[in-house]
């Protein structure tokens, strides 16, 4: 299920599907679903005779610095009663303290890593919190959000428009993120398997199970590393296998810590990370501009 934190992220995304029309029938949402909603872009029309190069040399920054930087410090204050708010999932501490799995997590990066060793294999799992940015639910199309503005007429707008947040509030916290996996299971001198799958609702769905001599070719991102990848024959489409040999690959993978728990532990830590990111993003931003 979806946090605060994603929910914020995502809905703004899904709320700008609503026409603008619909969007006036409801004088006000949530802070918390639209609080990272764009602002319109205000334009001051330019007046040549008020423009001054010396006042330009004489001030530090430009006129908008000190607003962008309270802006900034506002969502950083945000974030933090957030994480306040919402403690680390117990699925994430107990993941990573109980399971074979060491946590490589570079900050400033998207891409997370879980390695570890199973008898002369060496594994590594791998994760973007890319996932979480482009993730955008279908809530709802126009004909169902037609019918939810179809309110009672007899109530007060702001009734109907605290009714319509509610339920999207609940739609949104009920989604559940897919989070891709890439899966790489090597051994000395002998290749290497690559799978790609997808983590969700607390399951491993594998997509594409690739084989490689070169066990370079899974993990490289070089030009050349890809353009041999691409070279290499693919195999079938996992779910055009033998039901019994899917079954055995999958009981495969599960031997091998590709379980329910690692479906679980990826979106919860997904979405600590970004929000972590997020907030040295919005940190480093600040001190640029305060410079």
């Amino acid at each position: 299920m979806m946090s605060l934190r994603s929910i914020a992220r995502t809905a703004p995304r899904a709320l700008a599907r609503i026409s603008a029309t619909s969007m006036s029938r409801f004088p006000r949402m949530s802070a918390s679903i639209l609080r990272t909603q764009a602002s319109p872009v205000l334009r001051t029309p330019q007046i040549a005779s008020a423009f001054s190069t010396s006042a330009l040399r004489a001030r530090k920054g430009g006129e908008v610095d000190e607003e962008l930087s309270a802006k900034l410090a506002s969502e950083i204050q945000f974030e933090d009663q957030v994480k306040d708010d919402q403690p680390e999932p117990a699925s994430v501490s107990e993941f990573l303290q109980n399971g074979p799995w060491e946590l490589v997590d570079e900050p400033g990066q998207e891409w997370v890593h879980l390695k570890r060793t199973y008898g002369n294999e060496k594994i590594t799992v791998s994760f973007s919190i890319a996932d979480l940015h482009n993730y955008e639910p279908e809530l709802f199309d126009d004909s169902a959000m037609e019918d939810d503005l179809d309110l009672d007429q007899g109530r007060s707008s702001q009734d109907n428009a605290n009714e319509a947040n509610e339920s999207l509030e609940a739609d949104l916290d009920q989604a559940s993120i897919p989070c891709r996996l890439n899966i790489v299971i090597e051994k000395a001198g002998k290749g290497a398997l690559n799978i790609e799958a997808l983590a969700q609702d607390g399951a491993i769905v594998v997509e594409n199970l690739y084989y490689y001599k070169d066990a370079k070719l899974a993990h490289s991102a070089s030009p050349e590393a890809v353009h041999a990848a691409q070279d290499a024959y693919p195999g079938p489409p996992f779910g055009n296998l033998d039901e019994d040999l899917q079954i055995l690959m999958e009981r495969y993978l599960e031997e091998r810590g590709i379980s329910q728990d690692l479906a679980m532990f990826v979106p919860d830590y997904m979405d600590i990370k970004e929000q972590r990111e997020y907030v040295d993003w919005l940190n480093n931003v600040k001190k640029f501009v305060d410079a």
